[in-house]
């Protein structure tokens, strides 16, 4: 099999001033008019406004190559097209030689017809997605969607393309056209390899047998063999050699003592590789190679005590889902690879998170994506790509262009260890379903045909050991109309936000699996910057409400705000302020559900990524950075939890140990009262059993004498789990709101010293409690081992400072909540 890429130098054709513009592919016509100087950034200030044009115009690329003859020698040449987004006619040397209209299929083109020796030309012509849009809702009806940028489409329904491309209450409204993964020619010979799929077998005791099996394309008869071979760090374990006669061919492996993949926290996750080679006698024709991990991941639902069971297991061992939901990482997909994707899988990973949910209003992501979860251990809830709002299920060629998409997606990614389940679609069935079609629901039988027959079909041909569910959330038993069921399925728990529920309503919920819920903040000051000139950067100005795109979005953080906290007196503190709210609303709610293990078996909060820089839900920041949200996400989902719940009548507070780990553990809590001046009032140790995967009560301490004699707004519990004489998890708990504390300024003191590595070890103590204590550097954003914290005095925090320009000493800045409002 012969390769030639046409990736690379292209030229882009529209109207003028952009008739004739260098281009680059993969990508799109947002990223090439930027490279050219003919586009501004649209994360500036309401630069995005300057781009609207472009889903509303015909775009064309082309470009020349050469070709040598030997290529054009082969039996078939095909135009192999990774990814066209997403209305596009395809030319070679002005010769239609196919249309897509799926931005998420791989499409193939016999071109050998077409194709010269020597120089060629090709054109792809990309017709514009917004006007057919229109025109197909004025034909066909239109059809409702939440969400989206409304005020230019009813829906984006009616065409297969990303659907938050149309903006989301969180991102940019940036319809695009182009080429956006590889394209190349692809010529062979004989036969070449369909596809391949391995399974696996768990049952034999120290062994796990793979089932290779596959498909080939033959182009004529000929005597065929598949050689297979499977390796672990370059050293083959198993191989197998089988003839490949007319239909699938298929052979058994036996891995002898495996080495078993495990999500974040509980094991290691090798990668074996999996090699198929198609020969015809001596000569190789084609190969397929992807990584594996060993391993049972699956979706566990029996009845139980409290309903039906919603909870993943991994080789057997229940797990608790800690993790958040992933959209996409920039408005153009196009420029994210695995440089883009790491760093923030690798902050997930940091926060002990074992899942992510890839949510279905943005694109299946490109395998560095799943490469990536693969290596850190970060189990996938993959969304085929259908959100809020009604799809046109009555028509063929709509379902048709869906099952082709499905097919090749499931393909793509069924090898990948970190998968671990595929769902119908995002919230239809939270609303948007009824009897009968209406204008702001589709009719259940139709949906059904969908999301309960067509693609539960295709995974089941094509990854038969992966669970189907068919909505997020999704009730199994009873009335499915009534979603956020407490007995069963999964829930999308919007009270808190939405429904202006108190947060303390999240203590009253028994879900047994929470893939959606949120809350806002900002992002830092710097990013603000960023995106701002100095006279946008007031709460209220055009452009900082430009960049919410939730509508309700500021108006809901200061409802919460007001609750909980004081006012800041600053817009700088506002910024800061929001991120605390939102770190600490999200670990009261996840405290909660870790402590009521095993009702309830997950929690994925909205969300963990940026697609622009704005307030948003999210831990992750546009840039990359941790927000306070996911400093604490890093406590809150730590593989061992202290906590403690308040009983304000009694006062109370009972104290438990929430652990992931499987083995049960010896260790200790250590409490500790004290004023909020810092006078110590009582202190003690309790020795405990923990519980493997699962809750230990720890003890219940009364401090009704302590709030007799110091008052509810000036008293502390600090809490401390070690285990081998390591602090494992600290916790705090209070009886009064932190804008009630009675806090006095502390004085904190940083010693600050370089390393070798170009990182700053940083210590602090503090002569009085300080709460939430995080740094600063002047000159930009940093990135310490932790922040927001909270500093009892008397101990000492040993910190490191990454990412600091400068020298640090003369930029770093320490602050605590009494900064924010005093």
């Amino acid at each position: 099999m012969q390769r030639f890429s046409l990736n690379g130098a292209w030229v882009l054709h529209g109207p003028e001033p952009y008739h004739t513009v260098a281009a680059s592919v993969p990508g799109c016509v947002h990223l090439d008019l930027m490279a050219a100087g003919l586009l501004k950034d649209l994360n500036y200030r309401d630069q995005e406004k300057d781009q609207f044009f472009i889903g509303e115009t015909d775009w064309r690329y082309q470009r020349e190559f050469d070709l040598a003859p030997e290529l054009l020698a082969h039996e078939r040449v095909l135009l192999r097209c990774a990814g066209l987004d997403t209305l596009a006619t395809i030319r070679i040397n002005d010769m239609i030689v196919g249309y897509a209209d799926n931005m998420f299929r791989q499409w193939e083109f016999d071109v050998q017809p077409f194709l010269l020796p020597g120089r060629n030309f090709i054109e792809v012509f990309f017709a514009a997605p917004m006007p057919y849009l229109r025109q197909m809702e004025a034909e066909k009806g239109a059809l409702y969607a939440w969400g989206i940028g409304e005020h230019r489409l009813n829906s984006g329904a009616w065409l297969r393309k990303e659907p938050c491309n149309y903006g989301w209450d969180w991102g940019p409204e940036s319809a695009t056209s182009g080429i956006w993964r590889s394209i190349e020619l692809v010529a062979f010979d004989s036969a070449r390899l369909d596809q391949v799929r391995v399974l696996q077998n768990h049952t034999m005791a120290d062994k796990v047998v793979l089932t290779v099996e596959g498909s080939v394309e033959r182009l004529h008869d000929a005597s065929l063999t598949a050689e297979i071979t499977v390796a672990l760090d370059g050293e083959r374990v198993a191989s197998a050699a089988v003839p490949v006669a007319e239909g699938p061919f298929s052979a058994e492996l036996v891995i002898v003592s495996p080495r078993l993949w495990w999500t974040n926290g509980l094991g290691s996750q090798p990668l074996y590789t999996v090699q198929v080679r198609l020969k015809a006698g001596d000569t190789a024709l084609d190969e397929w190679a992807r990584r594996i991990g060993l391993r049972t991941l699956t979706l566990e639902r029996h009845a139980d005590q409290w309903g039906e069971s919603f909870r993943f297991a991994i080789n057997g061992a229940p797990f608790f889902a800690k993790g958040a939901n992933w959209i996409p990482a920039d408005p153009f997909s196009a420029r994210v690879g695995r440089a883009q994707f790491e760093p923030l899988l690798r902050a997930a990973a940091a926060a002990h998170m074992n899942m992510l949910r890839a949510w279905g209003g943005g694109v299946y992501e490109d395998d560095a994506f799943f490469d990536l979860c693969d290596e850190l251990g970060i189990a996938v809830w993959q969304d085929f790509i259908f959100a809020c709002g009604g799809y046109p299920a009555t028509d063929a060629g709509f379902m048709d262009n869906v099952r082709a998409e499905a097919r090749d997606n499931v393909r793509r990614l069924r090898h990948h260890a970190s998968l671990a389940l595929w769902c119908g679609n995002n919230e239809l069935e939270q609303g948007l379903v009824a009897d009968n079609w209406t204008a702001t629901t589709m009719a259940w039988a139709d949906y059904d045909k969908l999301f309960n027959l067509l693609l539960p079909e295709v995974v089941r041909e094509e990854d038969p050991q992966r669970p189907y569910w068919p909505a997020s959330p999704h009730r199994p038993v009873g009335d499915r109309s009534v979603f956020n069921d407490p007995a069963s399925g999964d829930a999308h728990l919007w009270g808190v936000w939405h429904g202006k529920l108190p947060v303390e309503s999240y203590r009253e919920t028994e879900h047994r699996f929470i893939s959606e819920f949120g809350f806002q903040s900002f992002p830092e000051p710097h990013v603000v910057d960023a995106f701002t000139a100095p006279e946008d950067r007031n709460l209220t100005s055009y452009i900082m409400e430009y960049h919410q795109r939730s509508g309700i979005g500021n108006a809901t953080i200061m409802h919460y705000l007001l609750a909980w906290f004081r006012m800041p007196t600053s817009t700088w503190g506002m910024l800061w302020m929001s991120q605390i709210l939102q770190a600490e609303i999200i670990r009261y709610a996840v405290e909660h559900w870790r402590r009521h293990v095993p009702r309830t078996m997950g929690a994925l909060y909205w969300q963990l990524n940026d697609i622009w820089p704005g307030p948003s839900w999210s831990s992750l920041d546009f840039e990359g950075h941790w927000k306070a949200l996911h400093y604490a996400a890093r406590r809150f989902f730590g593989p061992l939890l202290v906590s403690g719940v308040e009983d304000k009548a009694r006062g109370t507070v009972e104290v438990i140990v929430t652990s992931d780990r499987l083995v049960a553990m010896d260790g200790e809590v250590r409490w500790t009262v004290t004023t909020t001046g810092g006078k110590l009032l009582a202190e003690g140790v309790e020795c405990v059993t923990i519980a493997p995967n699962g809750v230990t009560p720890a003890l219940t301490l009364d401090c009704a004498a302590h709030l007799a004699e110091a008052g509810a707004r000036r008293l502390l519990v600090w809490l401390e789990l070690r285990v081998n004489g390591d602090a494992v998890s600290d916790n705090l708990v209070t009886f009064a709101p932190p804008k009630h504390l009675d806090l006095p300024g502390p004085v904190i003191r940083l010693d600050i010293r370089p390393r070798p590595d170009g990182a700053w070890n940083v210590t602090l103590t503090s002569d009085k409690p300080a709460l939430w204590v995080w740094l600063e550097h002047e000159q930009g954003p940093i990135h310490a081992s932790d922040n927001f914290f909270h500093l009892a005095p008397g101990v000492t925090r040993h910190l490191v400072v990454e990412g600091a320009s400068g020298y640090l000493p003369d930029l770093l800045r320490v602050h605590s909540l009494v900064d924010v409002s005093a």
